[in-house]
């Protein structure tokens, strides 16, 4: 009993730092400046985060249909305007042709699935393999150590596979 203990405490620590430094990683790139600093950089951070909606895969940067054109004339008018943030300028183009021309996922509603669904299932992966290796190494350590007979075992069989590969390179 005092044996699991030890060895719980023992791993423990290493589990805290490494959520401790995933924490840290997440805090920073929260923190992070993300504005752009003049109108012509916004309007184009803004551009690459929308669809073309005729064009398949391809922002409203660097689209030159007509549809996209209208769509940047419109970031462009919004942005000179300075009503709305990017978000509010995105959420009106969205609201305007529909959520498809969104590139990256809004991060509320069913849209934040798109997020929270990789990290879940990246946690319970983790958290699976975590159980399973735990269960092997204690089914490892229920059997004991190896015994002599396990050793006469495994170098009788050794032998027979020497002899028996012995025998093919002769051939």
């Amino acid at each position: 009993m005092s044996r699991a203990l030890n060895r719980r405490l023992k791993s423990w620590p290493g589990w805290a730092l490494i959520t401790a430094a995933l924490v840290v990683v997440f805090a920073v790139a929260a923190s992070a400046d993300r504005g752009p600093l003049d109108e012509g950089d916004r309007i184009d951070a803004i551009s690459r985060r929308i669809a073309c909606p005729v064009c398949d895969g391809e922002s409203v940067f660097e689209s030159r249909n007509p549809a996209s054109e209208g769509i940047r004339a419109a970031v462009v008018t919004a942005v000179e305007e300075g009503r709305l943030d990017d978000d509010g300028i995105i959420a009106a183009v969205a609201d305007a042709y529909g959520a498809q021309v969104l590139l990256v996922p809004r991060t509320d509603g069913l849209d934040a699935l798109a997020w929270a669904l990789p990290v879940a299932a990246g946690v319970i992966a983790v958290f699976g393999l975590a159980v399973a290796f735990r269960r092997w190494r204690d089914a490892a350590l229920l059997d004991g150590p190896v015994s002599d007979d396990d050793r006469r075992l495994v170098a009788r069989r050794r032998e027979r596979t020497d002899a028996s590969s012995g025998d093919d390179s002769d051939a």
